[in-house]
């Protein structure tokens, strides 16, 4: 195929800086063929990793180890080295400024490590990508192994603070990580306070097995103290450490309640503490009540308490039938008082019956506006009754002469008084209903009927004689007027009735004289009236 010779003088013309006048197809071509060789090479990969390959052999887990390798420019154009890949994270480079040129026949030295993370072998490649999208390929591997024939998980064991007296377990798994059996031939613990139990001892754990340890540590005295498990055989130690704690004192205040007489049917509360006054803390994780009338809230367990803080809850007293009673709280905790007993006691009072006397009660006719009012009995029997509200259902009557709460004593009886004040006319009525801790709950009925009073005033004066065809009568409400005429028509008498009079009110009156010429006369003297 024959090349234009646009593209062969192109080629050249980049190859050497001459400047080329007229030359021959023939001469291009003896040209190009002079300069591809030198071309191809630099297109190949030109990059050479000595050794090809780099083996690590058994490095330990957590530890690491580095190998290098030289890489050389075996063309006779420079190359950049733009990036590094490597497969895995196992291994890294190092070494490198990238990019990195290199020219012809130039070397630079790679750095590679392996930190291993788990156990086995690991294979993978370094590749160095050129600037010209070539790589090249160093092959890297190496085995993770440990010199641990086994293992603990946990590796070391921290008790923390232990009250003394008490106990504290934690367990710890030995694992076989050898690639063959290990024979376990004992198990021990060094340490005042520590302890360790578990399978039989001698056994022989196959590869991957496990099993499971329980240490536990339970001071005798204050202080720190330290010790270790010890496995016979791979010779596994497994640190142990903890603290033992003057234990806690969990003390009740009071020791005991006593809720003396409760009327049956009611119920009294009373309030208690717990503290800890010890040096450790306290966890309680029960509490229990006996005693069918008695009963506890406000302790939601389990509950810790820290040397010094307290808890309050409350107790409750329902007795359902009269006599003594007793009973107790038991309160479970790891302190040194691990069982905590508070005795409690009380009586149950038979109900007393509430009477009311009359048990109704009739006002009769009372003007609206107006009140009426009658006395009434309560009284207690049996035993004493507390009364601790009264209610009516009709607001046009009421109750009073007593206050609430209210106690009476059996065989005792206040006064109170009922009032009906009617405010519109017709009948009404209602009950009254006692809130109280009797074992009865009467009632008292009541009724009356409003009536609306009317009211007149009369008025009369002297007949003024003959002449007189008649009078005319005029009303205000203050004193000297204005007035207004309140007859239609000429009363022929000197007298008149006023209908249209309202209670509370006061009304002024002038009468004029109309002769027969119909003539009127001035007023006359003012005269009051009061309506009550």
């Amino acid at each position: 195929m024959r090349l234009p010779q646009s593209f062969i003088q192109s080629l050249f013309l980049r190859t050497v800086n001459v400047r080329i006048v007229n030359f021959s197809i023939l001469t291009w071509v003896i040209l190009l063929l002079a300069w591809m060789p030198v071309s191809a090479r630099a297109a190949s990969s030109q990059l050479v990793f000595m050794p090809t390959q780099l083996r690590f052999g058994n490095v330990e887990l957590g530890d690491g180890e580095i190998l290098s390798a030289t890489v050389t420019n075996s063309g006779q154009t420079s190359v950049t080295i733009e990036s590094i890949t490597v497969g895995k994270p196992e291994f890294a480079t190092s070494g490198f400024d990238l990019p990195l040129t290199l020219s012809a026949g130039q070397s630079a030295e790679l750095s590679v490590s392996f930190t291993p993370t788990a156990l086995g072998w690991q294979g993978t490649t370094v590749k160095l990508i050129n600037s010209e999208s070539e790589s090249a390929v160093l092959e890297v591997a190496g085995t993770g192994t440990s010199s641990e024939v086994v293992t603990a998980n946990p590796t070391t064991v921290s008790f923390g603070q232990v009250a003394i007296g008490g106990t504290s377990t934690v367990s710890v798994v030995v694992t076989n990580v050898a690639s063959r059996k290990v024979m376990l031939s004992s198990v021990q613990t060094t340490g005042a306070g520590f302890s360790v139990s578990g399978p039989a001892f001698p056994l022989t754990l196959n590869q991957g097995q496990s099993i499971t340890l329980s240490a536990t540590f339970s001071p005798q005295s204050a202080g720190a103290s330290g010790g270790s498990v010890f496995v016979s055989g791979p010779g596994l130690a497994i640190p142990l450490s903890g603290t033992g704690e003057t234990p806690g004192q969990l003390t009740a205040n009071p020791a005991s309640l006593a809720f003396g007489s409760v009327q049956d049917g009611s119920n009294v509360t009373l309030t208690d503490s717990l503290t800890n006054t010890g040096g450790s803390s306290v966890t309680i994780s029960q509490a229990g009540v006996t005693g069918a009338a008695f009963s506890i809230s406000g302790l939601n367990l389990p509950l810790t308490l820290s040397p010094g803080s307290s808890v309050t809850f409350s107790t409750e007293f329902a007795p359902q039938s009269p006599g003594s009673a007793s009973g107790g709280i038991t309160v479970i905790s790891n302190a040194s008082d691990s069982s905590l007993n508070i005795s409690l006691s009380g009586t149950g009072m038979a109900q007393g019956q509430l009477n009311i006397a009359p048990t109704s009660v009739s006002f009769g006719n009372v003007n609206v506006g107006a009140s009426a009012s009658q006395t009434d009995s309560i009284s207690a029997s049996g035993a004493s009754v507390t009364i601790s509200s009264a209610s009516l259902n009709n607001s046009e009557f009421s109750l009073t002469g007593i206050s609430f709460p209210l106690t009476i004593a059996a065989g005792q009886s206040v006064a109170a008084t009922l009032t009906f004040a009617p405010q519109s006319a017709g009948n009404a009525s209602a009950v009254l209903t006692f809130t109280s801790n009797a074992a009865n709950a009467p009632t008292e009925s009541m009724s009356g009927d409003g009536i609306s009073q009317t009211y007149s005033v009369s008025l009369s004066w002297a007949d003024s004689g003959s002449g007189i065809a008649g009078y005319n009568v005029f009303r205000g409400t203050v004193p000297g007027g204005p007035y207004s005429q309140i007859n239609s028509s000429l009363d022929p008498t000197p007298a008149y009735t006023d209908s249209s009079v309202v209670a509370g009110q006061t009304y002024y009156y002038v009468v004029t004289a109309v002769n027969e010429s119909g003539v009127q006369s001035s007023y006359s003297n003012q005269t009051e009236a009061v309506i009550p």
